[in-house]
């Protein structure tokens, strides 16, 4: 017998010592590829990048996996609970294994049952970060052994931070503080005891807890893990039974822009950063941008550019309706598949459902909910005659109508909007302008972007106008002919002849540029050329200055980047945008600074480091420790100064007399604040233009067509474009201090003749006071620019009829 147990006991140990021999050998081909868990201590995950409005409010989020690093010191402690009761109760206790469960997973193994998942935090953050998902007992064994390797080298405290910043929770969410915002719209520290288990039932399977396609399944493994929390201590009963009590409580915030209006803005910044730093710094790099955007600016500039575009529009009648559908059965299920104006929450969309001659019945769109299902109820309203008049008449070249009868039929479907409360059953038809246009406002003294509007509707089109639609800017483009014009020797009292002239082009080519409608004649002021827009004057003076200075001004300004020196370009015949022309116009309003426009103020990495600032200005004293007596900190402005500043006033001042007396009169009402300002209207009257400022504030705008096409009669920049700004400007000023053009010191204020820029006599009716620089004045003679010479007084009664008149109507300075 002790020779049979001598027997058993040493094949046991020959068996034991080649089962550890195998185990070794094993486990030495195992890890002889593990990857390297040091690069834990350096993770860096794909986080978002969120770009955040000037007054510091949530503008848009970028990201490939939506996640927002949260250290573990930021974790509230009932949300570690959550997750430890659902995924690994024993955390702080095991070194990286659980052993039972990982014998369970061997012996399924050994006896042909299917492989079992990891089961401790650690381990799936091996399983995450250093291995692959497959289910082998390889893949088991290897994460077995880092996980006994993070925990030497880890605290715990780092692993669960690991976790809870790595696992998906679904719905293109990452980490705990991403997943809070994505379900809840909460941070971290909001989430209750419900919110918590609920989130930490998610990493088993998104998909299976899914809040609206499996509402009563995520609501019981959330109840589980609730359970799991008041059996580990970590929650009361009576807290834990009041949590299972919670709706699921889900609201399902979306990644878009969660500014109102700001989808143009928002993909403008989005572009810029791709091309500053390419798509995976924005995608990963969890960038913080502070952008210039100013939300509620943004919506008056909204509200003022729909406003013109639906005018322009209705006015040339309705369009037909958007689609048609069937109304003899559920009308409801075939509205909600068709897509509304997103961006546009003042529109709903509806069908007819019946039309009478003094109003139509319609059906409202339904509304889905998160699983994509529209209720059972369907809302109805009223569309009468009064609130769809100006579609009686058919923008396709349709009959007008007298009666709704003749406009709409059952089941089409159009957009309207409700008037009166929410519960008014009211509406007036609406429909998307096919006319487009851009409006950008800016800080002149700082070139910030506050606003910018690239079309009617983001959801509708995402082409932004406002900085990539190249138009002709017309006649805004002159007072930069002008302001060349006095910067180089020529005053607001020079004189320009206005009378009809031909130009060679070359080829025996015949240019005559004319006046809008032909006025004009005879000889005026340049101020009175830039007030009522005169294009012979213009093209006059631009050829007696030398187109080369003009195309050097024009680049300067940036309106072009190389502009070409040719007469027609002087009247706004090249092409540019938007942007660049409110840029330009601020060098003017802000004393001829250059300027960057800019819609980035500055940019943070993941750390918090400023990696970007727009504000180029240092001041090294700013920033004393203490008070001791020293000067005041001054900010030195080091900026280029690209336009005489008395120039600039000149200018200022006489696109004034443009909204006082001139193309814009009456078009632009702000009381006794300062404002400038210049409308445009191309060939053809293919776009309509104004750019105008006050001191602190610069917008601009153009109105046209896509595909270029005629806006019509009167599609004129005064007609269109003006009260656009002046509805826009009248909102963005209301509660601002009234503030006034500086006028430079040493600019001298002398009284002119407004016909001949000659100095004005005492009683003068006709006088204007202008702005000379010093060393300019009044011409003592009359001298016209684009007549072969120059002629004394006495010569001018009898070679100048208009002259003549001037003098007998009392032009003073003549004598």
């Amino acid at each position: 017998m002790i020779r049979l147990l001598g027997y058993f006991f040493g094949a046991a140990c020959v068996l034991f010592l080649g089962v550890a021999a195998a185990v070794a050998v094993y486990l030495a081909t195992v890890t002889k590829d593990l990857p390297d868990y040091a690069v834990l201590s350096s993770y860096e995950p794909p986080v978002t990048t969120r770009v955040h409005a000037g007054n510091g409010a949530l503008m848009a989020e970028y990201a490939k996996e939506r996640r927002l690093f949260l250290p573990i010191q930021a974790v509230p402690d009932r949300v570690k609970a959550a997750f430890l009761s659902a995924e690994d109760k024993n955390f702080y206790q095991h070194p990286g294994i659980d052993v039972t469960g990982f014998g369970r997973a061997v012996v399924a193994y050994l006896t042909g049952g299917p492989t079992q998942g990891g089961s401790t935090i650690t381990q799936q953050v091996a399983k995450n970060f250093l291995l692959s998902s497959e289910q082998t007992m390889e893949r088991k064994a290897k994460e077995a052994i880092l996980s006994f390797r993070i925990e030497q080298a880890y605290s715990k405290d780092k692993i669960l931070e690991l976790y809870l910043n790595e696992i998906f929770f679904g719905l293109n969410s990452y980490g705990i503080a991403s997943a809070a915002l994505t379900y809840f719209n909460k941070s971290v520290n909001e989430l209750t005891i419900a919110d918590a288990a609920y989130l930490a039932s998610l990493p088993k399977g998104p998909a299976n807890y899914h809040p609206f396609r499996h509402p009563e399944a995520a609501v019981t493994r959330r109840n589980w893990v609730i359970d799991r929390m008041v059996e580990n201590g970590y929650v009361s009963q009576s807290d834990g039974a009041e949590a299972k009590k919670q709706p699921l409580g889900v609201t399902g915030r979306t990644s878009g822009p969660s500014l109102f209006a700001s989808g143009y803005f928002a993909e403008a910044v989005r572009r810029q950063l791709i091309d500053q730093y390419g798509e995976k710094m924005l995608y990963e790099g969890g960038l913080s941008v502070r952008t210039s955007f100013d939300p509620q600016l943004q919506v008056f500039a909204r509200k003022a550019l729909q406003d013109g575009l639906i005018n322009y529009d209705e006015r040339r009648g309705f369009h037909g309706p958007i689609k048609q559908i069937d109304t003899t059965s559920d009308w409801g299920k075939a509205l909600a598949d068709i897509p509304a104006l997103s961006d546009v929450p003042e529109w709903d969309l509806a069908v007819v459902l019946a039309v009478a001659s003094d109003s139509v019945d319609i059906g409202l769109q339904p509304q889905k909910d998160g699983a994509g299902k529209i209720g059972a109820d369907r809302q109805r309203g009223t569309i009468e005659a009064k609130n769809m008049q100006w579609a009686f008449r058919s923008a396709t070249g349709g009959k007008t109508s007298k009666s709704p009868q003749g406009v709409l039929q059952p089941g089409d479907v159009v957009f309207v909007e409700r008037l009166g409360g929410d519960s008014s059953t009211s509406y007036r038809l609406r429909q998307p302008p096919k006319v487009g246009g851009g409006l950008v406002a800016m800080d002149p003294k700082t070139g910030r972007v506050l606003a910018m509007v690239g079309g009617f509707s983001y959801a509708q089109s995402e082409f932004n106008r406002a900085t990539q639609a190249m138009r002709q800017p017309g006649s805004s483009f002159k007072p930069f002919v002008y302001a060349a014009a006095m910067d180089n020797g020529y005053t607001p009292a020079s004189v320009v002849s206005d009378d009809p002239l031909e130009i060679q082009v070359g080829n025996g080519q015949v240019w005559a540029p004319d006046n809008y409608e032909g006025e004009g004649g005879g000889a005026n002021t340049l101020r009175f050329a830039i007030e009522h827009s005169r294009n012979r004057m213009t093209v006059r003076l631009a050829n007696d200055l030398g187109m080369n200075v003009v195309a050097e001004y024009a680049n300067r300004f940036g309106i072009y980047d190389k502009m070409m020196p040719v007469l027609a370009m002087s009247l706004g015949s090249g092409e540019t945008t938007v942007l660049r022309m409110v840029s330009a116009y601020s060098v003017i309003a802000n004393g001829g600074k250059q300027i960057k426009p800019t819609l980035i103020d500055r940019i943070q990495d993941r750390y918090g480091k400023t990696i970007f600032k727009h504000e180029e200005r240092v001041c090294e004293a700013c920033n004393a420790s203490d008070w001791q007596n020293q000067e005041e900190p001054n900010v030195v402005d080091n900026r280029e100064t690209v336009l005489d500043p008395m120039t600039s006033y000149q200018i200022t001042s006489m696109m004034q007399g443009v909204i006082q007396r001139g193309t814009a009169a009456g078009k632009v009402q702000l009381g006794e604040r300062d404002v400038a300002g210049k409308t445009g209207t191309t060939n053809d009257e293919k776009d309509a233009w104004f750019v105008g400022f006050t001191p602190d504030l610069v917008a601009g705008l153009y109105i046209g067509f896509d595909s270029p096409s005629t806006l019509g009669r009167g599609g004129t920049g005064s007609s269109l474009s003006a009260p656009v700004f002046n509805e826009f400007m009248q909102a963005a000023v209301k509660d601002t201090p009234v503030s006034k053009f500086v006028i430079p010191a040493g600019m001298n204020l002398i009284p002119i003749d407004r016909k001949t820029g000659m100095a004005a006599t005492q009683g003068d009716p006709n006088t204007i006071i202008e702005a000379f620089k010093p060393g300019t004045g009044p011409a003592d003679s009359y001298s016209v620019i684009g007549m072969d010479n120059t002629m004394a007084p006495e010569e001018i009664l009898k070679t100048s009829p208009q002259a003549n008149q001037a003098v007998q109507s009392g032009a003073g300075g003549l004598y």
